[in-house]
């Protein structure tokens, strides 16, 4: 029962992360409580050392031997804790040692001052049972500052009983004057240290649970979003987490930006017969060169489509040079995909192309969905137009283009091409009612 009771840990579904980190909070909390208690004992140790003596003493006192033995077993309790983790029954066995000796000092009281025994249970040293019940706090764990608590009750008990049997029952009195200016024994005094150690005890413990509680939610909660954060661009992230009041669904900003379409050509060609890891991973080879590229020129990947991609700029946060911006990833994309589809073909033996398209102009910002889900996304005319000219780059054998335009919105941004861009006016486009001129990008 004890093993359990002292073992136990909150209840809740704890991630293994999560316990883990626990566990490191633990001992380094036990090594801190280590160093407090040597702390304490080296200080009063040196008090006693220098401090007067009363005059009034009749015998050595064994104060400085019990502060030796205390200081000694806490430099050994800490030396371990240093070496590995502690277990809980020598923690609980430790923890009963220290009451146990600040008790045998209280005892020897009445044999230093040649008193009867209840002269003892006056003895002011009382009060530090509360700094070991205080100092289980910092372990951050409810169950030992209860069980310092109750050990201390359950000496005090003891102690008060062995007191009783060793004066006799005449010690006792019902007086309080008799109690305050004797070495009577007040039993209501007795109850009130009993009651005080037990509710100080309960108090702190439920103090120390509600506080674990509280990180133990903020630590999921932390884990949860981490693992979250994987599937949300920070940008979202952030307009989410930083909206004032909870996201809706319809909630959305008008914002010029621009898109950038991928699509991998001859893919569900490959993908046909072929082992399903050996597909992904082609796909996962690919968005590890893309994502960084995006994100290097301030972009956001919105929807992995597939074997397709849709990544903005300027949607997400406001930019003042989303149409460069997307330009420059298309550029470096197209550069970096000739190298992929190379070293893909020479792996695989089948060739794969990747085509893109980029275009800007104003777009909607929005949450979409219900109660239960939301998602932001892009809505507009560009978000459509970069869809419709990925397609086109088939028909004009072509591997990213982008409209006259957005090139013109990019230039007025700093866009600066590294070779010459091929212009094709009047292209019927399909899904367009109107002629586009379009520039080849790559």
């Amino acid at each position: 029962m004890l093993r359990r009771l002292i073992a136990a840990r909150p209840s809740g579904a704890v991630p293994d992360r999560i316990a883990a980190d626990i566990v490191r909070f633990d001992a380094k909390s036990e090594k801190l409580t280590g160093w407090v208690q040597l702390a304490l004992g080296l200080f009063l140790l040196g008090l006693y050392l220098v401090a007067p003596k009363p005059i009034d003493a009749m015998t050595d006192s064994l104060v400085p031997i019990g502060l030796g033995i205390y200081v000694f077993l806490t430099m050994l309790r800490l030396s371990l804790s240093r070496r590995r983790t502690l277990p809980k029954l020598f923690l609980f066995a430790s923890l009963v040692v220290d009451i146990a000796l600040l008790y045998g000092l209280i005892w020897s009281f009445h044999l230093q001052y040649h008193q009867p025994q209840a002269f003892s249970l006056k003895a002011p040293t009382i009060l530090y049972v509360f700094v070991f019940i205080a100092l289980r706090a910092l372990r951050f764990d409810p169950i030992w500052v209860l069980l310092t608590g109750l050990c201390a009750a359950i000496g005090w008990v003891g102690l008060v009983f062995a007191t009783i049997a060793e004066d006799g029952r005449d010690a006792i009195t019902r007086s309080f004057v008799d109690y305050m200016n004797g070495t009577k024994i007040l039993i209501g005094a007795e109850v009130d240290k009993v009651v005080v150690m037990v509710a100080v005890s309960a108090i702190l413990a439920i103090a120390v649970a509600r506080a674990q509680k509280l990180v133990l939610r903020t630590a999921r909660e932390q884990v949860e979003r981490a693992e979250i954060r994987r599937f949300l661009p920070a940008p979202v992230e952030a307009a989410i987490t930083g909206s004032n009041e909870a996201v809706v669904a319809g909630e959305g900003v008008e914002r010029d930006a621009a898109m950038l379409v991928l699509d991998i050509r001859g893919f569900s060609a490959f993908a046909a017969g072929r082992d399903p890891k050996e597909v992904v991973a082609t796909l996962v080879s690919l968005h590890a060169i893309v994502a960084p590229i995006v994100e290097k020129h301030n972009g956001i990947v919105d929807k992995y489509l597939g074997d397709g991609l849709l990544a903005t700029f300027g949607a997400a946060r406001p930019s003042e040079t989303p149409a460069a911006d997307a330009l420059n990833a298309l550029c470096e994309i197209a550069l970096a995909a000739q190298t992929w589809t190379e070293d893909q073909a020479a792996a695989t033996g089948f060739r794969l192309t990747v085509n893109g398209a980029a275009t800007a102009g104003p777009v909607i910002f929005a949450a979409l969905g219900d109660a239960a889900r939301l998602e932001y996304t892009v809505i507009g005319e560009a978000v459509n137009l970069a869809a419709k000219l990925e397609k086109h780059n088939k028909v004009e054998g072509t591997a990213a283009l982008t409209t006259a335009k957005t090139l013109e919105a990019a230039s007025a941004q700093g866009f600066q091409p590294q070779e010459r861009l091929r212009h094709l006016p009047g292209r019927h486009v399909a899904g367009v009612g109107e002629p586009l001129r379009l520039a080849v990008v790559a």
